[in-house]
């Protein structure tokens, strides 16, 4: 039988071998980007290219996503490796689409060649004995929660239960059969100075669709015969920018959002005026304390206007937990590919900011969300352009396939141990019952006593 050695040179010259063809399946996504839930083209992208593979997938999970499977030679965990195939809408991109505005500034086309990478390296192994276990290969719709009225129209239809991708696999049980996940996000050299930057966590959120709904009228002859809609959003939102104040550094509280429709005709009082926003925070706490002081803010517009208010919160993310082990032993591989000097670990209290889905699967399973530094620019804005392919993508599919050798070798006895001392913090069942319980809607009416 090969030694682990072997099978990791083995694996590195098939990702190798075709590190063309998947910097290639990466920039085409790049030129093709798709906000979530409408990956349509991406996705039957990944689907041929599993299929010129030979790897056998599931398509239409959660309305766009893809599982495929690679079987070990011997029973053991299943190990997902993940890709995420959404876009965000940044209509100033030089890569954005001109009519949706969609655009990848935050690196997901890379996910999905690391993703296939990894898959290019792993079937190379299939079916031997050395690998006592499974690849997940998963391809993952709609990580940045954006369009939020879209996905609650979705969710109101019945076509979606949660409204992220990871979310909806959890519902739906695709990772039902998976022990640990991982997947490698891009970032920024203003971010990090390092090819590789490990551990960390991030911030947890619930996400708001809000409308403020008043009275139209003729905005010069008979404005005080309406109820402006607009004036209503606008004192809750400097409401809202006063409760700043009574937020702590530590629990990195973060209240935004966008208007998304502010009326309909320039001479007429504002009927209905549309908010899309987001309560951000270190944990369920906080952010429960925070989204309290939001609604209090949206309902003192509606108050002081006389108009109504309707508020639907809908279940976002939780903060991300980096499984310790797992972490280790893809510093390991990652340093074989760029030096132990081009690799830092953060303090899993390190929190970035932001707010991922990876968190929601971390409170379930083992997982890992490494970056690797490949571009310029600003993350989510129109300069967030991916400068070095090869570390963008090629070495993060030899890294992650490496550290699934390390996990599935020896009878998986990395992988048990993993198991074993990495209880999950929530079961499916409290993590479902968990986000039924944070998705309330209310409507408010601000008439006087």
């Amino acid at each position: 039988m090969a030694t682990i050695a072997e099978l990791k040179a083995q694996t590195q010259a098939a990702i190798e071998s075709r590190s063309a063809w998947l910097i290639d399946i990466a920039k085409t996504i790049l030129d093709h980007p798709e906000a979530g839930f409408q990956e349509t083209t991406t996705a039957r992208l990944v689907s041929d290219k599993l299929h010129e593979l030979g790897i056998g997938h599931d398509t239409g999970i959660a309305l766009t996503g893809i599982k495929g499977y690679i079987r070990g030679g011997k029973p053991g965990p299943t190990v997902a490796v993940i890709g995420e195939l959404d876009s965000l809408r940044v209509p100033g991109h030089p890569h954005a689409n001109a009519t949706t505005g969609a655009a990848h500034a935050c690196g997901h086309h890379c996910q999905i060649g690391m993703m296939l990478g990894a898959a290019v390296g792993l079937k190379a192994l299939e079916g031997q004995d050395a690998l006592a276990g499974n690849i997940a290969l998963l391809a993952v719709p709609a990580e940045e929660f954006i369009d939020v009225e879209y996905r609650w129209r979705l969710h109101q239809s019945g076509k979606l239960g949660l409204m992220a991708g990871k979310q909806e696999f959890i519902r739906l049980g695709a990772f039902d059969d998976v022990d640990m996940a991982m997947m490698v996000h891009t970032a920024s050299s203003s971010a990090e100075d390092v090819k590789f930057a490990l551990g960390g966590t991030s911030n947890g959120h619930v996400v708001k669709y809000v409308r403020f709904i008043g009275r139209s009228a003729h905005a010069g002859s008979s404005p005080h015969q309406g109820i402006n809609a607009l004036q209503a959003a606008m004192v809750a939102l400097n409401a809202l920018n006063t409760q700043r104040e009574t937020l702590r550094n530590e629990d990195t509280i973060r209240l935004h959002g966008i208007l998304t429709s502010g009326g309909t005709s320039v001479n007429a009082v504002p009927a209905e005026v549309r908010y899309e926003g987001r309560v951000r925070g270190k944990n369920a706490e906080v952010i429960a304390d925070a989204n309290m002081k939001m609604d209090r803010c949206l309902r003192a517009g509606a108050l002081a206007m006389g108009a109504k208010v309707n508020i639907v919160t809908l279940p976002g993310y939780l903060p991300m937990r980096n499984n310790l082990s797992m972490l280790e032993l893809f510093q390991h591989n990652a340093a074989q590919l760029v030096g132990e000097s081009q690799i830092t670990t953060h303090s899993p209290s390190r929190n970035r900011g932001g707010s991922t889905d990876m968190g929601d699967l971390s409170q379930i399973m083992p997982v890992i969300h490494p970056y690797t530094t490949a571009a310029t620019g600003t993350g989510h804005g129109a300069d967030y352009l991916i400068q070095d392919y090869v570390q963008a993508v090629i070495h993060p599919a030899k890294a992650m396939a490496m550290t699934v050798i390390d996990l599935l070798a020896n009878g998986a006895e990395k992988a048990k141990e993993v198991l074993g001392t990495s209880p999950a913090p929530m079961s499916k069942r409290q993590y479902l019952a968990l986000q039924d319980s944070r998705l309330t809607e209310e409507l408010y009416e601000g008439k006087s006593v």
